[in-house]
């Protein structure tokens, strides 16, 4: 155990060392690979948060029915009744007439002369009914509300599910620009890192060439370059986790993104801790990618 510790730690100093002797091309590698790997990261929060804001939105799936004004109270209790015994229904809140005027009131005090010659009160009273969680699909509530149209109680039913299939359309269509600009990204910062880990093999050519006369095998030689790989590409990702992270503390403190996320949601949220360890994963895996890829250039170019 403790001679591979000591093999790791002298390939991982070599490795160290090729970093060092070419300062300048790491530095603009690492630079390149950060700002690739920022737009990665800003396709990937803006998915995430468009995800949970979907996610709320299905919780709160609800269908207002409006009562016709000739029925009596003890028929809407009946309703509401039965109602809250279908399988497709969580919960069932009766709003009255005089409650839908208070929250009008409430919520729209500029207004209030809207209501000017409609009577002392236009509203009818209404059964707000929520969803259950295993009944929100679109043809599921469209079950639902036809159930309730058909109801010789109810005079109209509205529910805002059409809207809710449009976002989760857009969010599938963000998905796909994601991954198809995600890919081109990557194929970037590989192109990028497999060129500057071929500058020091070409810089250090007569050193492998005297390695394999005294006999070192292909994976000890190559194995520093690799790990070279992923130490730039790991810290392309930190750094672009780093700037992404500046950026959206920037937004929140000016957006005042700590509210609701388009009036939805719990708000904008930074990734996930699972999802920033994956993301540093990933910048070291294409890293090691840019290096085979070197490496396999390299060879070729020495047949």
């Amino acid at each position: 155990m403790s001679r591979s510790v000591t093999r790791f730690r002298y390939l991982l100093g070599e490795a160290a060392d090729n970093i060092k002797a070419n300062r300048t091309t790491t530095v603009l590698a690492v630079a390149t690979t950060t700002f690739t790997m920022l737009g990665m990261g800003v396709f990937l929060l803006l998915y995430l948060n468009a995800q949970e804001a979907l996610g709320s939105l299905k919780e709160e799936i609800k269908v207002v029915v409006y009562l016709r004004d000739s029925v009596p109270s003890r028929e809407i209790v009946q309703l509401r009744s039965e109602l809250s015994r279908d399988p497709a229904v969580a919960a069932v809140e009766f709003v009255s007439r005089e409650q839908a005027l208070a929250t009008f009131r409430t919520q729209f005090p500029s207004e209030e002369r809207l209501l000017n010659g409609l009577g002392d009160n236009p509203f009818p009273a209404s059964l707000v009914v929520k969803v259950g969680p295993a009944h929100r699909s679109s043809e599921q509530v469209g079950t639902l509300v036809q159930k309730l149209k058909a109801l010789a109680e109810v005079d109209e039913v509205l529910y805002s599910q059409d809207w809710i299939d449009n976002l989760a359309v857009a969010v599938r269509y963000l998905r796909v620009l994601g991954m198809g600009i995600g890919v081109v990204l990557a194929a970037s910062m590989v192109t990028i890192l497999a060129n500057t880990i071929k500058l020091t093999l070409y810089a250090r050519r007569e050193e492998i060439e005297i390695l394999k006369l005294i006999g070192a095998t292909t994976g000890f030689i190559k194995m520093p370059f690799v790990l070279e790989g992923a130490l730039l590409g790991g810290a392309g990702a930190a750094c672009s986790l780093l700037l992404l992270r500046g950026l959206f503390g920037l937004a929140e403190s000016k957006l005042a993104l700590k509210g609701t996320f388009w009036g939805v949601g719990r708000g904008l949220a930074f990734l996930p801790d699972r999802v920033t360890v994956a993301f540093l994963l990933l910048g070291v895996m294409l890293g090691c990618l840019g290096s085979l890829v070197s490496l396999i250039q390299f060879r070729d170019a020495r047949s």
